[in-house]
């Protein structure tokens, strides 16, 4: 199992054993999702700007419009911060020290470098796969104009770890006699029904990629 260096900036530190580190858990809740939020500085400035993301192998891309503050910030070549989180209960204890959250979150470490013309609709297709499969051979692909309004950059991760937490409350020994509830409320995201373009013309169903979303 090919696993990512540890440092100083990646190591786990707070709860280590909840740390992981292989490739195959990060890759998992990176697939899971498709926003994240990226931490980068402009002198002595802080920024995180939640952005979408697509995975391919052990690359990440991120688009935008080419004025965007963040993309021509990091495509600079500083270092990038990246994490994705997916929050799946609230995890309430007899005492307020110990409620918690079960979750699963992955920091990455990289920089970032702009791609070039060859690389940059193979891109956009994985970008637009990771949200929802199956749409970008269903919509109109982008013409020139739009191509050049765009910037996408490719982010290879460079060191990344994973945190997660499951399971029941922790709490003192000496609680568990307490006559107070304690357990978790699972999460989980609540996808709608599609609503359609009011100007969609009379006729047109909805599409495969939609309908496999929904399941």
């Amino acid at each position: 199992m090919t696993q990512y260096s540890q440092s100083a900036r990646s190591k786990v530190k707070r709860v280590p054993k909840r740390g992981h580190y292989d490739k195959e858990t990060v890759y998992s809740i990176l697939d899971a999702g498709y926003l994240c939020h990226v931490g980068f500085t402009m002198g002595e400035q802080p920024f995180v700007i939640p952005t979408l993301y697509g995975r391919s192998g052990n690359k990440l891309y991120l688009h935008g419009a080419a004025s965007s503050r963040m993309l021509r910030q990091t495509q600079q070549g500083i270092p990038i911060c990246l994490t994705v989180t997916h929050v799946d209960g609230l995890v309430l204890a007899r005492s307020a020290f110990h409620h918690s959250m079960n979750y699963r979150s992955v920091v990455v470490f990289g920089k970032a470098r702009v791609v070039e013309e060859g690389e940059k609709e193979h891109a956009l297709y994985i970008l637009s796969e990771q949200i929802i499969k199956g749409r970008w051979d269903e919509a109109r692909k982008p013409n020139r104009k739009e191509m050049n309004a765009t910037t996408v950059l490719a982010i290879e991760i460079d060191e990344a770890s994973a945190k997660i937490r499951q399971g029941p409350p922790a709490d003192d020994r000496e609680d568990y006699d307490l006559d107070i509830w304690a357990g978790v409320i699972p999460i989980k995201p609540q996808i709608g029904d599609p609503e359609p373009d009011p100007a969609l013309r009379a006729g047109i169903e909805t599409p495969p990629s939609v309908k496999e979303f929904m399941r």
